[in-house]
């Protein structure tokens, strides 16, 4: 009797094989458009760090612009699930809707995993052992140790006494140079915000090491090209020494000094956490430097953040609206990506195990289809839950791989944005202008834009 039962059994498992339905499968003519028009152009940009001129270019042909409609089309045609891609050597979907990315988020990291191959190629070169790109203990680890030195559940950080001192005497800086000069261009709010940002996370002796920084942008470029290029492991070894001797002195009022005292194991290695620090900062400046013009262009939000400003107050919700306006208009980070750990079911359908998954937030930011603020500038959306509630908007990105940082950078942003418009206002000169009658462009890159001061 043994014999026909294992036959009926492989029988029965044959035929639940067979009834498995895969994901819907783009046609190889519209997974190379996909290529073309979202993947070429965000990649050409720099998805790690930014390349002016590939920036420039995506902002003239609205490059977001022209990667939405075909997105929207794509839907439209195959539906709101995963779209499976027809790509030789690997399975990779893409992520059409709110639904469907509120479980790829939630359910991360089991079984969708932040470490896909694509990231890993990338942030390994400047931080191996980071928690982005970790696994099982060791992430769980390393995240625990980014929650305590952040201040992950905290809107104030606990060193927001030092860290607004810092903040204030820094744009009061910037402040004088822009008073001198009558204007205010990317470049010098760069230098300002860079210095800044070193105080916080390294200490008031890295100021003006602009070496580190340097070093770490060269990784973050060639980190860009992922797979395709050759690691720069000397200037790895520079960037990690000069990182370590911050770390070291543990300086206190930063967050090396707030490191050095975080409980920690063998796991955490705290210099592979701190790079990504530095490196989220930076966008963080490009969000608040296009929060400038935002407000410029919108008078009567730039009156009402004034008035915030003047408060004196640590807690300034609405420069954090729009900050995070900013960022949904603007996402600075284009690609949030997943790789599923075992086969998953979509809506009746089988998603093998390996899959990778995009979550394209330029499209989702601004999908007019479903967001009909989709472009204008709408901060009161982050002050009574719109945003909250809704799963197109993922700036930080969300759930248990939400960004830890997420509170210090906006407490960061918005007390330095404050130290700004207190005594001043801004009128943009150059760049792509904004205005409030029209919508808001898809591409907008911060180096170009340029201020005057009234």
């Amino acid at each position: 009797m043994a014999a026909p039962v294992k036959e009926e059994t492989r029988s029965r498992l044959r035929r639940r094989a067979s009834d498995k339905v895969p994901l819907i499968r783009a046609s190889v003519a519209d997974t190379l458009k996909v290529g073309a028009v979202v993947m070429a152009p965000t990649v050409a940009r720099g998805v790690i760090a930014r390349r002016p001129r590939a920036v420039a270019l995506a902002e003239g042909l609205q490059a977001d612009l022209r990667a939405g409609r075909l997105l929207q089309r794509l839907r439209h045609r195959y539906g709101r699930g995963p779209l499976q891609l027809s790509l030789p050597g690997r399975s990779y979907a893409l992520l059409l809707s709110p639904e469907d990315v509120r479980r790829a988020l939630t359910e991360s990291p089991e079984p969708f995993s932040l470490d896909s191959r694509e990231k890993h190629a990338a942030l390994s070169r400047f931080q191996p052992h980071g928690v982005l790109i970790s696994r099982g203990a060791d992430r769980e680890d390393r995240r625990a140790f980014n929650e305590e030195v952040l201040d992950t559940d905290h809107s104030v950080h606990r060193l927001s006494g030092e860290i607004s001192r810092k903040i204030e005497g820094e744009a009061a800086a910037l402040v004088g140079v822009i008073e001198d000069s009558g204007e205010l261009g990317w470049g010098e709010f760069r230098t300002a915000w860079w210095r800044t940002v070193r105080r916080i996370v390294l200490g008031d002796e890295a100021r003006d090491d602009h070496r580190v920084s340097d070093l770490l942008t060269r990784l973050r470029m060639d980190a860009n090209w992922s797979f395709a290029r050759p690691r720069r492991r000397a200037v790895h070894a520079r960037f990690q020494r000069r990182l370590e001797g911050y770390l070291r002195k543990a300086e206190q009022g930063s967050l090396a000094g707030l490191a050095a005292k975080a409980p920690k194991t063998a796991r955490t290695d705290p210099a592979q956490q701190v790079p990504q620090w530095l490196f989220a900062y930076e966008p963080a400046g490009m969000a608040a430097f296009r929060a400038l013009a935002l407000l410029a262009a919108h008078p009567e939000h730039m009156r009402r953040a004034r008035r915030e400003a003047e408060s004196g107050a640590l807690e300034l919700p609405f420069l954090r609206a729009c900050v995070q306006e900013s960022l949904r208009l603007w996402p600075t980070t284009p690609a949030i990506l997943r790789e599923s750990t075992r086969e998953t079911v979509w809506h009746g359908r089988t998603m093998p195990a390996g899959t990778g998954m995009l979550i394209f937030t330029p499209f989702l930011h601004r999908d007019d289809q479903l967001l009909p603020f989709a472009d204008s500038f709408a901060p009161d959306i982050w002050l009574d839950g719109t945003a909250e509630e809704n799963w197109s908007i993922v700036p930080f990105s969300a759930g248990p791989g939400e960004c830890p940082g997420r509170q210090l950078v906006l407490l960061s942003v918005s007390l330095f944005l404050a130290g700004l418009l207190r005594e001043h206002d801004f009128r943009q000169v150059a760049g792509a202008r904004l205005r409030s009658d029209r919508p808001l462009p898809r591409t907008l890159g911060p180096f170009r834009l340029h201020f005057g001061v009234i």
